[in-house]
């Protein structure tokens, strides 16, 4: 039995090989149908995990609020709406909030230690109690503290990018770094954090807010965006109400007039992933399904072609004693190992497309030993299906007719 089936074996990889351009085809085809299925399954494996990341990062707790109503998406839209008169209000009126932390940033600054360099490094101000505010745990040194806020202090947080990029293996504690030709001495470290997909979140220094708009000559009213944490979280919903309403009360908006901020919550965020990610999976799903069908048709005509032409063959080795079932498993075997080979070469291209994506921050993705498996069963399954007929046909000739290529 292992004999014959090596044997089928043997001349089934003969078949595929001297038959190079049907099997280019037949493989390209099944190709671009796996590379899509691929992407599908990495980006939703990715955008699941960057979700748990979000999650993680917001906690069930706390709400983020950003200057402008980012949901209207109105021309001339303004973005510095949230002043220090409403941070003073929500920590003194709205129920339940314990941590209201306000902060603004700069994009793109080049910080300087000694002789090294570092660019596009994202500067946030920020007031006391950053760290806790986000559930970020700092590895050494302190957080930002109330006096440094009122004094306008130049310290400073450092993230573990710049961290590693500008001190190596050194603690940054207490060292000088210049941002802006400004020095600022390090408090603390905050420790790394993963993501990818939108920037990387451990690119980042925290100074004092008060420092940051005094050094860089911004607006000293008006910040950006506000981090506020909840008491009772599952009263999140009533929280997020009250904060709204505060709000609008503050800024004098009248009942027919849109909100001029935007409120986020761990929930609000799931909920534009999983849109994000079904759109994703419908699109990319539906190529998929395309470009496999085209694959699966293109393999059973050209395997349709090759009965006809191999008629002789078949004839010839249904006449020294093969049984239907071998010639139409060579066929169903010729037909596998090409879509298998499909499988691996789309692996291996939407890995890639994949990879590229992440890096330009367009996807999120993450491979798993279920990628593999789906691929490979996909295009197991595409090779059986569309190879059937044609290896029914084959095996189905008659040998007299055949030997006389008759097919």
């Amino acid at each position: 039995m292992f004999t014959v089936f090596s044997s089928i074996h043997s001349m089934a990889f003969e078949a595929v090989w001297a038959y190079k351009l049907r099997s280019f085809f037949v493989v390209l085809g099944v190709a671009l149908g796996i590379a899509s299925l691929t992407l599908i399954i990495m980006s939703v494996d990715g955008a699941n995990r960057k979700a748990m990341e979000i999650v993680e990062m917001f906690g069930p707790d706390a709400a983020f609020v950003l200057g402008g109503n980012f949901k209207k998406r109105a021309a001339g839209m303004r973005t510095l709406t949230l002043s220090h008169e409403d941070a003073t209000r929500i920590r003194q009126s709205l129920p339940g909030a314990y941590l209201v932390v306000p902060m603004r940033a700069q994009v793109g600054r080049t910080v300087k230690y000694r002789n090294k360099n570092y660019q596009d490094v994202f500067i946030v101000g920020a007031t006391e109690n950053y760290g806790q505010v986000w559930n970020w745990p700092l590895v050494e040194g302190r957080d930002i503290r109330p006096e440094d806020e009122q004094a306008g202090a130049r310290v400073a947080l450092v993230g573990d990018k710049p961290a590693r990029e500008l001190f190596g293996e050194e603690s940054p504690v207490g060292k000088i770094i210049f941002i802006k030709d400004i020095p600022f001495q390090v408090v603390g470290r905050l420790a790394h954090r993963g993501g990818a997909g939108g920037g990387d979140p451990n690119n980042r220094i925290i100074i004092p807010l008060s420092t940051l708009t005094r050094r860089f000559n911004m607006d000293r009213k008006y910040f950006r965006a506000l981090r506020v944490k909840f008491y009772e979280p599952e009263y999140m919903d009533a929280h997020i109400e009250n904060l709204r309403l505060l709000l609008r009360h503050l800024h004098k908006l009248k009942p027919e007039e849109d909100d001029d901020f935007t409120i986020l919550t761990a929930d609000e965020v799931l909920k534009f992933l999983s849109v994000f990610k079904g759109g994703l999976t419908i699109f990319l799903g539906v190529t998929a399904t395309i470009a496999m069908l085209v694959g699966g048709f293109v393999l059973a005509n050209l395997f349709t072609i090759s009965v006809s032409e191999r008629c002789e063959e078949i004839g010839l080795k249904r006449a020294l004693g093969a049984h239907r079932s071998a010639i139409m498993f060579q066929f169903l075997m010729e037909a596998s190992l090409l879509t298998l080979l499909g499988g691996f070469l789309g692996l291996a291209l939407g890995y890639g497309l994949g990879k590229f994506l992440s890096r330009l921050d367009i996807l999120t993705i993450q491979f798993s030993w279920k990628v593999f498996g789906m691929a490979m069963f996909s295009s197991l399954a595409v090779g059986l299906v569309f190879g059937l007929k044609p290896a029914r046909h084959a095996a189905g000739l008659d040998p007299i007719r055949a030997l006389k290529g008759e097919g």
